[in-house]
């Protein structure tokens, strides 16, 4: 038996898409889908694969994932990751992360070095610090869009749905 292609398919959120943006999210997919693929054709495993084309778009200010995130009530960014290795159905997440650039990291390492399946808030804080991922402003996952997008949604007859794409 030759050994089968590899292959990764990418999704990039859900949601309306306008025109002016159309371009940068196609583009963004592209790149993850190839950065993830470059490293299955290195020979990496899948979860190494789905890591970088996760990584690559929390690094996108198109998407709504890491730099880019929709922001929390109080103007911050705070977010949520999950991974899951197919061939064990091992998984590990983190919610309301803040200042960190790249959940997914982070998420991934919950699955591995801990017998825990979620780390929230606080106590993925005090994990992230062990592990030594580095913290980064919380400005710095602020994006332009997603200042204006909040700002909306603070007008009192806004409805924050539509304001999410």
């Amino acid at each position: 038996l030759g050994r089968m292609k590899p292959v990764i398919v990418v999704h990039g959120g859900a949601g309306r898409i306008f025109r002016e943006r159309e371009e940068g999210c196609r583009a963004g997919v592209v790149r993850a889908a190839l950065r993830g693929y470059a490293l299955l054709k290195q020979g990496g495993s899948a979860i190494d694969a789905v890591e970088e084309a996760v990584r690559s778009m929390e690094d996108d200010p198109h998407f709504n994932a890491g730099c880019g995130s929709v922001l929390n009530e109080k103007g911050e960014v705070e977010m949520d990751a999950i991974i899951m290795d197919g061939k064990n159905l091992d998984s590990g997440a983190v919610s309301a992360v803040k200042c960190i650039a790249n959940p997914i990291k982070l998420a991934r390492l919950v699955m591995e070095k801990t017998k825990h399946m979620l780390l929230t808030d606080h106590g993925a804080h005090l994990f992230a610090q062990a592990m030594g991922i580095p913290e980064i402003p919380g400005e710095k996952l602020i994006t332009e869009r997603s200042r204006e997008r909040w700002k909306k949604n603070l007008e009192p007859d806004s409805n924050p749905e539509e304001f999410q794409k």
